[in-house]
């Protein structure tokens, strides 16, 4: 085996050819303070693997890192996604013959092309080519860990990887943590570029320090204006000069620096960095998501060469109509695309539907099913309640289930109906993005799996390997419902 000297003052430092179960270093990817990432190979399959030591630092340090290598090995085991890097096993080194590596933690990952920070390094201060689309895929994926009840803890570029097909996925999972209620607890770390201005003012209690959701969110408004500005929305030749550049932005004693962003751009990465958690938490991942969305409007596969012709005729007919007097077209008309207008589906639950269908880039979510489930479960009404079976609104909520799928920061308390459809609605699109995941490779129709798992939950469908007969005349409804909708 042979020490490559690149990797010299890394966190962990491996030899090319080092052997961790059945797979083979090849070449070093990159490090950070507390682990270090390497290419392998294993017969034909490419990997990346990530050294976490445990057992060759400090008394001090041991119990931390002992932490943090169990925190990552945990969410990978627990979060799955489409936006989210995945685990293929993790390992303990028992390497007595290497004791700087020995009880070393090794978690196998999907290997990765490159990160957003390589982009970055590589736009030299420029914006990063396909930026909107990147950054769509980065808040799909931060809508998948906040759906399931996790923060990440230290969203950055360099944690947001480009995979060979140019798809990104968010990766290392040292500090995210599950949601206890409102907030987790996390060690007192991260990179001072992504956090926000209040982790200066949280105590450190004996968990750590308390994390939210809008952490997050804050550390993607940052990413945002990066990658489409080219620079940080901060002044400052240093991560902390630009900290404290954000504190007192935070204060009330600076301002916002987004010269460079679109202008659609500029609302949004405003309210990602809104000063305060208390202002940050009104706009969760699924707002974002969904507004970022509509910044490009219908996916570019339902475009044609007649588009924009279409558009000059549209605009032709609304100026006819303004002078004859006529009818104006109205909500119903929204997403077209997406929805069957003239089919039953009540004009002002439109937008709500396709922004709920927009939280995920799961199999199945779409629109079409989810204004078939609403059909299905209520007719569409916004007041249904019945006691007896503990559901209301026009997605039949049980309220004590209702609680986990609300946005970050309503979740520390069991709502009490009536439910909004706004609230109603966007719920279950998350939780239909929960479900998605978990019905991987259960045959069948994946849309009519979610119905049926929403109806009852996903371990029975896994359970049943498909849809249970008795939830034929329910799932039936649905299929009907889609094939009445579909545009």
């Amino acid at each position: 085996m042979g020490t490559d000297v690149s990797t010299a003052g890394w966190a962990v430092s491996v030899p090319l050819g080092y052997r961790a179960g059945r797979w083979v270093v090849t070449e070093p990817i990159a490090t950070g303070q507390w682990g270090s990432v390497y290419a392998a190979a294993g017969g034909d399959a490419e990997v990346a693997l990530k050294f976490l030591p445990t057992g060759t630092v400090t008394p001090r340090q041991v119990g931390h890192l002992r932490e943090m290598a169990e925190r990552e090995a945990r969410g990978h085991a627990r979060l799955t996604g489409h936006r989210l890097i995945r685990s293929l096993e993790v390992l303990t080194l028992d390497d007595p013959a290497h004791p700087e590596l020995d009880g070393a933690v090794v978690i196998v990952l999907e290997r990765a092309a490159a990160s957003l920070a390589d982009r970055l390094r590589q736009a030299a201060g420029q914006p990063v080519p396909d930026a909107p689309r990147l950054l769509a895929e980065t808040c799909e994926g931060l809508v998948e860990l906040h759906s399931a009840g996790w923060v990440h803890g230290d969203l950055k570029p360099d944690n947001i990887l480009v995979m060979p097909d140019g798809s990104v996925r968010l990766s290392d999972f040292g500090l995210a943590v599950e949601l206890e209620g409102t907030h987790g607890y996390l060690p007192p770390v991260g990179s001072s570029d992504y956090v926000p201005p209040e982790r200066s003012e949280e105590a450190l209690g004996e968990r750590g320090l308390a994390v939210r959701a809008s952490a997050d969110i804050w550390a993607f408004g940052i990413t945002a204006c990066q990658l489409l500005s080219g620079r940080s929305p901060f002044d400052g030749a240093t991560a902390r000069a630009r900290a404290l550049a954000a504190d007192r932005y935070a204060a009330g004693q600076g301002e916002l620096i987004l010269r460079g962003l679109p202008g659609g751009w500029r609302p949004i990465v405003r309210d990602c960095l809104a000063p305060t958690h208390a202002q940050r938490q009104a706009h969760d991942a699924t707002e974002v998501l969904a507004r970022i969305r509509e910044l490009d409007g219908p996916p570019a596969r339902t475009r044609s060469r007649l588009a924009i012709p279409a558009v000059l005729l549209l605009m032709l007919i609304a100026t006819l109509f303004a002078v004859t007097g006529s009818e104006r077209p109205n909500t119903d008309e929204y997403r077209p695309d997406l929805l069957r207008t003239g089919a039953g589906i009540p004009p002002q639950y439109r937008r709500l539907i396709v922004a709920a269908a927009q939280s995920c880039n799961e199999p199945g979510v779409s629109p079409v099913l989810i204004a078939a489930m609403l059909q299905a479960e209520s007719d569409f009404d916004a007041g249904l309640s019945d006691p007896a079976k503990d559901e209301y609104g026009i997605a039949r909520w049980t309220p004590s289930v209702l609680r986990f799928y609300l946005p970050e920061g309503q979740r520390a308390v069991v709502p009490a109906p009536p439910f909004s459809p706004s609230m109603s609605i966007a719920a279950m699109g998350r939780y239909l993005c929960f479900l998605a995941p978990r019905l991987a490779g259960i045959p069948g129709d994946p849309a009519l799996l979610l119905a049926g798992s929403y109806r009852t939950s996903a371990t029975t469908i896994v359970k049943a390997n498909g849809i249970p007969t008795r939830l034929d005349p329910y799932v039936g409804r649905v299929r009907q419902n889609m094939g009445r909708y579909q545009p």
